[in-house]
Order: structure tokens, then sequence, then C-alpha cells
């Protein structure tokens, strides 16, 4: 299976040139930093390093906490994160490093593997959620690297895919020296692929800072203070008409309403706004700096890491991906910041999150609009609830520390 799976990658190699090309005119790639994902830099590196890959912006975000105690470890000499998506690039520069350098996630060859071993020299290499990766695996192995699986995610869906290639699987999972998994689904199935080492300490990203800049804030509220404002975060195509007629339905009773849509990928704001258009309904965009009118009915986010200015502002989330069979979305920075969760009947890819939610009161399940819309009236004029921030924050802190101890092990 390896030999399929080289063949496949020097091929990908090979049109590689055509690919990128593609991706850039898609606005996929960086044009100025394609040769970080041929390993082609420009500065010579004699310092080794500690490394982590997190394929895009919610794998980012979630060891944001672990690079900001890491960044002050003296023992540390460098700290390289990788990433593959434009999107967490500029996430990246958002949080202003000082001693953490990104580049972009070569492609899996063993050529690239070997010069990007060379160069970052890491001393343990740490791979974010769902982030397997058979050759660079190996070749870190090989070199006597350890291999940490950090807030591991494996779905059902995945697992079955693993499974069918029984052999090629057994020899890429033993490659990881330690798997700390999100949730007890992702720990069983890493025991059946066959890690041999697993510690569940919990998912990452229940922690996250439940405080936004005073001066955002404040600038926000200001701009909003005339509206009845709910969120609808991380959606997806489909889900922005639904949530436009909510709007449409909502406002008959509520005249001062606003909606506010993040949409997962923001590539798609001008075909959101133009469906949107149909329901002659007022669209702003965040990025426009406009100032909002009274008649505005819409208010779209469409930059990155912003999303927790905006939660600070409702006390409703709903989270997308749920309506639509893709498996929904992450709601615990909205939770974190008291909003009261509503999602479809689609969140296999964070079951136990949405079962804590539920289980405390934080959220409710449902794909009928009459009750989404009834949820919405009822909860529009109360309070965020600071039990529930509480909650999540104990936990989080709690997570943060179980996972920072074993990473430590690999810190000398």
């Amino acid at each position: 299976m390896y030999f399929v799976y080289n063949i496949f990658l020097y091929i990908v190699f090979l049109l590689s040139p055509i690919i990128f090309f593609i991706r850039v005119l898609n606005g996929k790639e960086d044009p100025i930093r394609l040769k970080e994902k041929l390993c082609i830099y420009s500065k010579k590196n004699n310092l080794k390093s500690i490394w982590f890959h997190a394929v895009s912006v919610g794998e980012l975000m979630s060891i944001i906490p672990v690079l900001k105690i890491l960044e002050k470890n003296k023992k540390i000499d460098q700290i390289i994160v990788t990433t593959s998506t434009i999107s967490s690039a500029k996430i990246f520069e958002k949080q202003k490093f000082k001693n953490i350098v990104h580049r972009y996630f070569p492609l899996d060859t063993n050529f690239l593997n070997k010069r990007f071993i060379k160069y970052w020299k890491p001393q343990a290499a740490f791979f974010v959620d769902s982030e397997i990766w058979p050759n660079m695996f190996g070749n870190l192995k090989n070199n006597n690297i350890p291999v940490i699986l950090l807030n591991g995610r494996i779905t059902n869906k995945s697992f079955k895919r693993w499974s069918l290639f029984k052999n090629f699987s057994k020899s890429v999972f033993k490659n990881i020296s330690l798997a700390l998994p999100s949730n007890s689904e992702t720990k069983n199935f890493l025991k059946k692929l066959g890690v041999r080492k697993i510690k569940l300490i919990g998912n990452l990203k229940y922690y996250g800072s439940s405080k936004v800049k005073n001066k955002d804030k404040k600038f926000l509220k200001n701009k909003f203070k005339n509206f009845k404002v709910w969120c609808a975060a991380s959606t997806h195509e489909g889900e922005e008409i639904i949530i436009s007629k909510l709007h449409k339905n909502i406002k008959r009773k509520q005249k001062k309403l606003l909606t506010i849509i993040i949409p997962r990928h923001i590539n798609r704001v001008e075909k959101i706004i133009a469906q949107i258009n149909v329901d002659k309904l007022k669209v702003i965009k965040h990025s426009s700096k406009t100032d909002i009118k009274k008649n505005t009915d819409i208010y779209i986010v469409d930059t990155y890491g912003e999303a927790s200015k905006f939660y600070n502002l409702s006390n409703i989330c709903f989270m997308g991906g749920s309506i639509i069979n893709h498996g929904g979305q992450n709601p615990l920075e909205p939770a974190r910041l008291g909003n009261y969760i509503i999602n479809g009947p689609n969140i296999r890819n964070f079951k136990e999150i949405y079962k804590f939610l539920s289980k405390n009161n934080m959220s409710v399940t449902t794909s009928k609009m009459s009750k989404i819309q009834k949820i919405i009236e009822k909860k529009l004029n109360k309070k965020n609830s600071n039990i529930n921030k509480t909650k999540i924050i104990k936990i989080g802190e709690k997570i943060l520390n179980g996972n920072m101890f074993y990473i430590n092990k690999y810190i000398k």
C-alpha cells in the first residue's frame, strides 16, 4: 500500500505546478509562499525546534493556548507551526507571536519530508486533530523523533477508511509515540488502529478566552446598540437561505432584529449575499466598515479570527454544518461566551461536546424551523448565562493542564 500511496504522491508532485497554479487562481494558495510547500526556504536554520502541525483554522485555534504557554519556555530554541491553508496563516499572523515561526506543510513525499526534518531539526512533532501523514510519520520515526497526536480526532467515517487497509494502517499508526485523543470514541478507534500509548485528557477546544478586548467590546456594542442581535456561525451552503427566512419571520415581531452571519468559508460571501438578496434583505459586510442603518437586516462577518467579538454581542447562536449533512461545527467558543446553542441533528463530528451542552441545558437540537424561531424569540431578550460560562472554563483549564503535563515530557 505504501508503494501505491507513493506513486500517487509522485504523480501529484509532478503535477504540482499545474495544481498550484489553479489553486492560486481560486485564491486557495499564497503565490509568494508556495515554495514553502516544497521545503524551499530563504534563510539557513541552525536551531532545533518543537514542531506543531495543524491543518487549518479550527485545529490551529485549539492549540493557541498551548503555544502561548510554550513560547515562554526558555528550554525551547524555537517553535515551528505548520498549516495548509491561507486562512490559518492569516489567523496565525493575528496572534503576533514573537518566537514562533509559521510555515506551510510540505507535500507528503519522502524527499520533501527528509528535507523538512533536516532543515527544522524537530525534537518532537505534534500533529493536531486528524492529521495523519504516512510518510512523514515514518521519516520522523526513522530519525527517532517522537510523534504525538494532540487533541486527536478519528471519526467513524475515517476509521472505516483506515480499516480497509489494515496492514497499512497499523504500519502508520504504530509510529505514534503518544496519542492524546479529544474524546472516548477516538480513543477506541486509535486502539483498534494499533496505537500503543493513549491518554484521554479531553478536548482542548473546551479551553479558550471567555473575554473580548475592552476596546473591541465597547466599539461593537456601541455599533449594534440599537438592535436585537443573534448569530448564525460556521454556516455552510444552503444554511444562509434558511437563516434569512428565519430573520424575515422573526422581524415581523422584533422590528429591531439584526442577524449576524459568520460563514465557515468567507470566499462564499458574494454568493451568500446574492442568495439573501432574493429575499430582499439589506446586507452589510463587516470588511466594508459601513455604519449600520436602521433598515439593515443581515451583517456578514467576512474576516477571519473575529467571531468571538460577535458572540459577545449575542446570547443565541445557531451552529452551522448541522442542518445540512456535514457533521456539525464546534460550538464551544460561542457557548463559552454565554450563547445558547441551536443546532440541527447532523452533529456527528462533535457528538460528545453537544451531549455535554445538552445535558447542561446549554443547547437544543432541532431541524424544525418553527421551533428554532420560537427559541430565538424566547431567548433574544435574556442575559447570557455566567453559570454556563464558568462550567466550560473550569473544564477547559483542567484539560489544558492535563495536556501540558504530557507535552512537557517531550521538551528537553
